[in-house]
């Protein structure tokens, strides 16, 4: 699909809807920057990966306001919200919800299914990492499949669903690394660093005034799930698409489209998956931008959030001191030089 076939493909009505879209985001956004300060590619990021359906895993060390953009988008977004405090003594059942006894009108015993905490729309996983392996896995099947198996009875979700959470780099002690399997189920990995003198001086004069949040509901569920629908309306041209693929498929070191950097630093690329939310997350991306259609740039500036969490680096990359994004900035490289705009 040639950009002049991309641009025939958008007619009357998805311009107004477009139009709606940017009102809206415009609106978020606005509202959202008025609990918190800077971070701007990370609740660019945060707000990109709910328009598109996916999850996000934000990392950062304590206090730098990783739950607060947390709850302000459950407030933005209008939706019930719910946060669970991750420990290592939480149950799946804490979780999930469990089956309970209770008497039914004729005083027998019957049981009754009590909601756990992740019957919600937007779910703050608060330092995930903390809790075990086994309770970790209660959140599997809700990221992946929006439902919830307990004894045998699978319950589905309320739409839209998503679980934002969030994990301390630094601190190791009682802490389980999320498995592989768990961290492919994240749209995004989202890096919160320190904030600058200047947001440094806007956060503690704000705070100084009042710790709660002021921002506004911008955005019901009703209209996050069509703008979804929106975005997933966006053409994508066929060599911008075919470009996405390469560059996933570059992370891998067996395959033909292996970068140099990848052949030398990383055991293990990223799944089918990265390559869906790298489209996804084009589309939304182009929109926001007020364009109708993909281009190249908005899947290098999508790359390092979808893949940073997909690699695993080997020995070689830890001892010379690289990080996922500095692989992940080597293969963008090659893989344009290479394939960019060509067949």
């Amino acid at each position: 699909m040639s950009e002049k076939e991309v641009m025939q493909v958008v007619d009357e009505s998805m311009k107004q809807d477009i139009e709606q879209f940017n009102k809206v985001c415009n609106n978020i956004f606005e509202q959202v920057s008025r609990d918190v300060v800077g971070m701007k590619e990370v609740v660019e990021g945060t707000i990109i990966a709910m328009i598109a359906g996916g999850n996000v895993l934000l990392e950062g060390v304590p206090g730098v306001g990783k739950t607060r953009l947390v709850r302000t988008l459950g407030r933005v977004f209008d939706l019930p919200f719910s946060r669970i405090q991750f420990t290592p003594d939480l149950m799946p059942a804490d979780v999930t919800g469990t089956n309970i006894i209770e008497k039914d009108e004729s005083g027998n015993s019957v049981f009754k299914f009590q909601e756990g905490p992740i019957f919600a729309n937007i779910i703050l996983a608060d330092e995930i990492n903390r809790a075990t392996p086994k309770t970790q896995s209660a959140l599997l099947e809700a990221m992946q499949e929006h439902s919830v198996t307990v004894m045998g009875t699978t319950r589905k979700m309320n739409e839209p669903f998503f679980v934002l959470a969030t994990q301390n780099p630094i601190e190791q002690d009682g802490t389980y690394p999320l498995p592989e399997a768990q961290m492919d189920r994240f749209m995004f990995k989202l890096l919160v660093f320190n904030p600058g003198l200047e947001d440094l001086m806007s956060i503690v004069t704000m705070t100084q005034k009042t710790m709660e949040e002021t921002a506004d509901a911008a955005c019901s569920g009703e209209q996050l799930l069509k703008m979804r629908k929106t975005a997933n309306k966006i053409p994508v041209a066929t060599d911008v698409l075919r470009y996405a693929m390469i560059l996933t498929s570059a992370t891998h070191p067996d395959s033909e489209y292996a970068a140099e950097a990848t052949k030398k630093y990383v055991r293990l690329g990223a799944s089918p998956r990265a390559g869906q939310a790298l489209i996804s997350a084009g589309k939304v991306l182009a929109l926001i931008k007020g364009r109708f259609n993909v281009s190249y740039n908005d899947i290098n500036e999508m790359a390092k959030a979808v893949l940073r969490h997909r690699l695993k680096l080997n020995f070689e990359a830890i001892a010379e001191g690289l990080t996922a994004d500095d692989i992940v900035a080597r293969i963008i490289e090659e893989v344009e030089s290479k394939y960019k705009g060509k067949k």
